[in-house]
C-alpha cells in the first residue's frame, strides 16, 4: 500500500452491525496510517452540546496507529471549518494491505475546537455490557485506554506530533498529487 491507495476499513459496532468505509492514504508510515474520508452522507448532523461535529459532505482525516486500541479523526464541517478531534476506542485495528478490521468498545474522546476534552457515550457501554454484547474485560479496557487519553490530553502529551502536522488542506493536496500515480 502507498500514498494515494484507497483502504476498506471493516468497522465492527457489537453485537452485530458492520460498516465499511473507503478512505484514501494520504501518509503510510510504520506507526501511522492517515487516511481521508471520502464526503459523509449523513441523515443528520452529528451534534455535540448544540454544536456540529459533522455534517452532510464533511470530511474527516484519520489517525489508525497500528497496535493502539484507539484511532483519531480531525473532523470538519462541510466548509472544511475544523470542529475537534475524535478518538474511537476499539480494538487494535488488523492491517492487512488495502483490508482492515477492528471493532468499536463503543467510548470515544471528543476534544472540540477551542473545548475542553470529554469522555462520550459511556451510557452506551454499559447497556452493551448489561446486555452481554460485551464481556467486562474488554469494557474495563475501553475505559483505561479512554482515561489514559484524557489524562495525557490534559498534560499536553496527547495527540501525537503527527495529529498536528496534517491538516485537512494537506491531506487533500496530497491525494490530488496521489491521484496523478494511479
Amino acid at each position: 500500500m502507498s500514498q494515494g491507495d484507497r483502504v476498506r476499513i471493516h468497522y465492527r459496532r457489537l453485537p452485530d452491525r458492520e460498516r465499511i468505509y473507503d478512505q484514501r492514504v494520504v501518509l503510510e508510515r510504520d506507526d501511522v496510517v492517515v487516511t481521508l474520508s471520502q464526503p459523509l452522507q449523513l441523515a443528520e448532523p452529528m451534534v455535540f452540546e448544540g454544536s456540529v461535529m459533522l455534517e452532510r459532505d464533511s470530511l474527516a482525516l484519520w489517525f489508525t496507529f497500528p497496535g493502539l486500541w484507539h484511532d483519531i479523526g480531525l473532523f470538519h464541517r462541510a466548509d472544511g471549518t475544523f470542529t475537534g478531534l475524535y478518538a474511537n476506542i476499539l480494538t487494535p485495528p488488523e492491517m492487512q494491505e488495502d483490508v482492515w478490521h477492528t471493532t468499536d468498545l463503543f467510548l470515544d474522546v471528543w476534544w472540540p475546537a477551542g473545548g475542553d476534552v470529554v469522555l462520550l457515550d459511556e451510557d452506551e457501554l454499559m447497556d452493551a455490557l448489561e446486555s452481554g454484547h460485551i464481556e467486562a474485560e474488554l469494557a474495563d479496557r475501553a475505559r483505561e485506554e479512554a482515561r489514559r487519553l484524557i489524562a495525557m490530553a490534559e498534560e499536553g502529551s496527547w495527540p501525537p506530533r503527527v495529529v498536528s502536522d496534517w491538516t485537512l488542506r494537506r491531506a487533500l493536496e496530497e491525494a490530488r498529487s496521489g491521484e496523478g500515480r494511479h
